[in-house]
């Protein structure tokens, strides 16, 4: 029996196939390990297999003169062969462009940071009203700047329907930062079109494979390309992209008019990073979001023994190890303890294939959430996350607005027993600490 493989990569004689309707039905037939490989192969030029690192800022013309193309005349999407000048397209972005336009499932544009794309998405759109939850503190810090250029308002995230006009903004951060939790995008989207408003999800926690923001109404979808995408703790990117049903409405052309304006732009360096990187994000996620899914539920079952034994499918914890872990940590929060909203379906339905690497937990006294970071061997004591190292925070490092007694931990792709086991030693070690300090009192 033989397979037919999807020729995306070249013609007889080296010629190149651009029609982008015989691209997308071709990578329609691929799984999305695939797509992260092969989305950009036809704009493969030479024999290079890695792609090149393109540093120029600027691009010569066609030497045929009936070939020029005044700018008037031109759409912003310039064709990939005939890039300008690297603040409107350029190789790199423009190659991992492709890529994220096929994973996200929509057409996708390039940021210089997560917040840029914020930015960018509420330049946009200008809307009078935003429905915003906690989540990340930066993208208050845009909404702050909005405020006071445009009078932008601000309304809770569970306001009623009544307070959203046409053209609003519904912000959703699922999962959310820094606890790691869901919310239900389709009852959002739902709300939000009710009104004439748009639904922003920011799906940062969630990338491909978890969650497919589209599925479930969203009108745009950002992503900290920092995170999960980059992967690798060494480039910022940020990410928007558009639901194909909005794009007759003008809102790819838009956005790439105004990012030209705003100089926002992803660099070649990052472009050329992300290309690397997302090769790879499937395998990565996956991981991830199984060690984070796993660490949880041995923490909750340290925690909660009783409740745990209940459970079939619980982790087989000691009564040593329970004893230890119970001692100074307080709380945990990760959409996967989100019992009941797994039990009504939607959880799971929304993010069938994980529920995400970040998690957080509120330890008992604040000095705890202080120290535990220098007992750890595994985990680095630093803000961000998404790279294949695992990293824990004292959120109140870098983020003012959450109670001291709180950890971020975004779990890496290490055996994820090495990680538990390191955890295990860190708590004992402030267990024992905290135990020596009240004998001396």
């Amino acid at each position: 029996m033989s397979t037919e493989v999807p020729v995306l990569n070249g013609r007889p004689n080296g010629q190149q196939n651009h029609d982008p309707h015989h691209i997308e039905s071709e990578l329609a037939k691929l799984s999305l390990s695939s797509k992260t490989i092969h989305s950009d192969d036809f704009l493969n030029i030479g024999h290079d297999v890695a792609p090149p690192l393109h540093v120029s800022t600027t691009f010569r013309y066609s030497n045929n003169p009936d070939a020029l193309l005044p700018a008037a005349d031109r759409e912003p999407s310039v064709p990939y062969d005939r890039h300008v000048y690297s603040r409107a397209t350029a190789p790199n972005t423009t190659r991992l462009e492709a890529i994220l336009s096929n994973i996200l499932k929509g057409p996708s544009l390039t940021y210089a940071s997560g917040l840029s794309a914020f930015h960018a998405a509420l330049v946009f759109l200008n809307p009078k009203h935003i429905s915003v939850g906690g989540g990340y503190h930066g993208c208050h810090g845009v909404i702050d700047i909005h405020q006071k250029l445009t009078g932008l308002k601000k309304l809770d995230l569970n306001c009623p329907a009544e307070e959203l006009e046409a053209g609003d903004v519904v912000h959703v951060e699922t999962p959310v930062n820094p606890y790691g939790t869901a919310f239900n995008i389709k009852a959002f989207a739902e709300k939000a079109h009710s009104r004439g408003a748009y639904l922003i999800v920011d799906a940062t926690f969630a990338p491909p494979p978890l969650q497919d923001p589209f599925l479930w109404g969203a009108d745009l979808v950002m992503h900290s390309a920092t995170k999960y995408i980059g992967g690798h703790s060494d480039m910022l990117c940020g990410v928007l992209t558009v639901n194909p049903t909005r794009v007759k409405e003008g809102w790819v052309k838009k956005l790439e008019e105004e990012r030209v304006y705003l100089g926002n732009v992803a660099g070649s360096l990052e472009g050329w990073l992300g290309i690397r990187s997302v090769r790879t994000i499937e395998l990565r996620v996956e991981r991830q979001s199984s060690n984070a899914t796993k660490l949880v539920a041995w923490l909750d079952a340290a925690l909660h023994p009783e409740e745990a034994s209940s459970r079939g499918h619980a982790p087989i914890v000691s009564a040593g190890d329970s004893k230890i872990v119970q001692a100074v940590l307080e709380e945990i929060t990760h959409a996967s303890l989100q019992k009941g909203d797994i039990k009504d379906g939607w959880l799971l339905r929304q993010m069938p294939n994980g529920y995400g690497p970040v998690f957080a937990i509120s330890m008992k006294e604040e000095i705890s959430a202080r120290r535990l970071p220098s007992k750890l061997a595994l985990f680095h004591h630093a803000t961000s996350l998404g790279g294949v190292e695992s990293l824990i925070e004292w959120r109140t490092m870098s983020d003012a607005t959450v109670h001291r007694r709180l950890l971020r931990i975004s779990v890496g792709i290490e055996g994820w027993e090495d990680l538990r086991d390191d955890l295990l030693q860190g708590f004992k070690t402030l267990a024992d600490e905290q135990a020596v300090l009240k004998i001396e009192v």
